[in-house]
């Protein structure tokens, strides 16, 4: 049966920006708002007019209407030293990717027919992975056969995998070259594992290698391109999911405690996909960047969506270096973002407004009448100004840009409206997580001034703020409500895998996902993320502080790349571990010294850090954030230790969605830190410093 064309799915033009949600009448009780719903879609359905069923039928949709267009795209080596890349992507199209998920469905199949895999409660199978190509077409093939995918993170590192594995009883499982020797040396240790599956193609002398030493482990060993060999043998058609089907266990990453592997099912993920799609400018397939993780729900969901309307994937070539390279190359219309990748792009973008003279006049002056237009009438472009000064930031990413959106933190308005302006377009500033299929709320196309909120719930949310009061945020709060965020929707995981204990401190009897984050409701019905319940610490002088509000008021310096807090309840102060934005410390020593060291010079970069000049233009920098920020005396960091090393998930301080794991984090510079406790307090009541 053909597929409904998908359509687009606009906010009424005469939608009132001042009433983005309603609260349902009679819905409150004591201790929390009433419920909060979509003022236009309070509902969504698998039979609405973006609905689909299972993840099957997304991908169907985009194979239906564009079958011959381009699906997935990456940037071939040319050379290996040095390392080198093709200008252009290489494209498969949706015909090409739908033979390939065909035949590796049907090779998946017949190995669970004869009993080569599979044995355990559900049919899983691991992805260990970087983005590419390779990577969606598996998990294309376990959509379309019913198989349940489980990202492996390719940052996770080896104990986490291993528990994975053993806890989803995964016996096969796809992995690329750097991971194969991972696996096999894990392989004692996974009790479930029959199948190694290589992404990469091998040369004859590794693929002996790896499969004599696969044999040895007691596995069978195959190439992508055998595996799929396999199933063209052995074809059969899909065994098409139900939306209860199980999709993927989707293991938090987390910033503390342990993994949970949230559920994620075809209905709950196709739904989420509908829901992301519906109000947004999406008018013509386009292309879409891919670099977010594709172990987190966040890539996954906006991938699926360019599936939808039959888009083109491009895929970077794994070097976060190599981003903008990748994006002049692809020319994307679609760029999924993070607010640390956007924080970089605003703070290399807005250092032409700290140029003297005339071309820094110039500059502040094109971003002052853009800004003062869009304000005033919602446009967000102009001729004069986007020729002469922003054509050259929209070509950072490939100049046809359409829309950019934001997820997984808190990103300041200030820069919110500068790439606004800059770049021409909406940016889509959203909030959700992995067991809501990153769907709760997302800002409006078309809203002038949303500042830094996530925006209303999204298409079939309902939402509502439940009283903390033990750090001082309730329903009944002035101006606006304010406690932790609870929602409920068709996108909401069923629960945590073989976790009954965890899912119920997650999910009520009601069917509330208690988030663990802290908002606000404002006037118009925009959700604003303020604060997170568990990292919240108590000062021995008695005060209450919230550890990543601190963080998050200080990240909006261009000063600071990385920004990492700790407090001591035996202590009545913060203190810092700060990473200082690179390029930034190198324009420091050009004012300040009037010479140049490069960016990528970190010798030069580190010994610049320990200039007492360079530092005191950083404190002072980092001062006048903390205080514009509105921080509070004992909420102000007063002690800092500056390094350049960053926090990195290869280190296991930062989750794969560039959250900083506080514990990790804090293990890694305990003996600095310590040190740091135990000087004096600066007389000044400004900040001290080491290194």
């Amino acid at each position: 049966m053909p597929f409904q064309e998908p359509k687009v799915i606009l906010y009424p033009k005469d939608f009132d920006y001042k009433k983005q949600s309603i609260e349902v009448p009679g819905s409150r009780k004591p201790g929390q708002t009433g419920i909060y719903l979509n003022a236009v879609w309070p509902e969504l359905s698998y039979d609405s007019e973006q609905g689909r069923h299972s993840l099957y039928e997304v991908f169907q949709s985009g194979l239906e209407h564009s079958p011959n267009g381009p699906c997935l795209g990456h940037r071939p080596i040319i050379s290996t030293n040095p390392l080198a890349f093709a200008p252009q992507y290489e494209w498969q199209t949706y015909r090409q990717v739908d033979e390939r998920r065909r035949n590796l469905g049907s090779a998946l199949e017949h190995i669970w027919q004869q009993g080569r895999a599979g044995g355990g409660d559900l049919p899983t199978i691991g992805i260990w992975s970087q983005n590419k190509p390779e990577w969606q077409i598996v998990d294309l093939a376990a959509q379309a056969y019913s198989k349940v995918t489980v990202s492996l993170y390719d940052t996770l590192g080896p104990n986490a995998v291993e528990d994975s594995c053993n806890h989803a009883e995964i016996t096969v499982v796809f992995a690329t070259t750097p991971h194969i020797p991972e696996v096999l040396s894990l392989a004692p240790k996974l009790k479930d594992l029959k199948v190694l599956v290589s992404m990469d193609e091998l040369s004859d002398e590794a693929r002996h290698v790896a499969s004599s030493w696969a044999k040895h482990r007691g596995l069978e060993f195959f190439t992508l391109r055998e595996f799929e060999a396999l199933g063209k043998a052995n074809y059969t058609e899909p065994i098409i999911p139900t939306p209860e089907h199980i999709y993927s266990i989707c293991y938090t990453s987390g910033t503390t405690g342990n993994p949970k592997g949230a559920i994620l099912t075809h209905g709950q993920i196709a739904i989420a996909v509908a829901a992301a799609v519906t109000g947004t400018n999406f008018t013509e397939p386009g292309y879409l960047m891919s670099y977010l993780p594709l172990a987190h729900i966040y890539g996954r969901i906006t991938e699926l969506a360019a599936f939808n309307f039959g888009g083109g994937i491009g895929y970077f070539t794994g070097d976060p270096l190599r981003l903008l390279e990748d994006a002049q190359s692809l020319r994307p219309t679609a760029f999924p973002s993070v607010p640390r990748v956007l924080n970089r792009i605003y703070q290399a973008a807005n250092m032409a407004g700290d140029v003297p003279g005339l071309k820094g006049n110039i500059f502040r002056k094109a971003v002052a009448t853009k800004l003062a237009n869009y304000r005033a009438t919602g446009k967000l472009t102009h001729l004069l100004w986007d020729r002469l000064v922003f054509s050259k930031i929209q070509k950072l990413l490939g100049g046809r840009i359409e829309s950019i959106t934001s997820g997984s933190a808190p990103i300041s308005a200030d820069a919110l409206d500068f790439l606004r302006i800059a770049f021409g377009c909406d940016i889509f500033n959203g909030y959700g997580m992995t067991e809501t299929a990153a769907i709760i709320t997302r800002v409006v196309s078309g809203d002038r001034n949303p500042g830094d909120s996530s925006g209303p719930p999204q298409a079939g949310v309902e939402l509502k703020l439940l009283d903390v009061a033990e750090m001082g945020y309730t329903a009944n709060d002035k101006p606006n409500p304010r406690g932790e965020i609870l929602c409920r929707s068709i996108c909401n995981t069923p629960g945590y895998y073989k976790d009954p204990e965890n899912t119920a401190k997650t999910i009520d009897a009601e069917g509330w996902l208690h988030t663990g984050d802290i908002g606000e409701i404002d006037s118009a019905g925009r959700l604003r993320i303020i604060d997170r319940v568990k990292n919240i610490m108590k000062l021995a002088q008695g005060e209450y502080v919230a550890l990543e509000k601190v963080e998050n008021a200080y990240s909006g310096s261009p000063c600071i790349s990385q920004i990492f807090v700790h407090g001591d309840s035996l202590k009545d102060h913060l203190i810092a571990v700060i990473v200082p934005d690179a390029e930034h410390v190198c324009n420091l020593v050009k004012r300040l010294h009037g010479h140049t060291i490069h960016v990528t010079d970190e010798k030069a970069v580190a010994e610049a850090i320990r200039d007492l000049k360079v530092k005191s233009a950083l404190f002072e920098e980092i001062n006048k954030q903390g205080k514009k920020s509105g921080l509070k005396g004992f909420e102000s960091v007063k002690k800092i230790l500056l390094t350049m090393d960053m926090f990195t998930a290869e280190n296991g301080t930062l989750t794969p969605t560039f959250k900083i794991k506080r514990k990790e984090a804090y293990t890694l510079h305990k003996a600095e830190l310590d040190a740091l406790y135990n000087e004096p307090l600066p007389t000044t009541g400004g900040m001290k410093v080491k290194l």
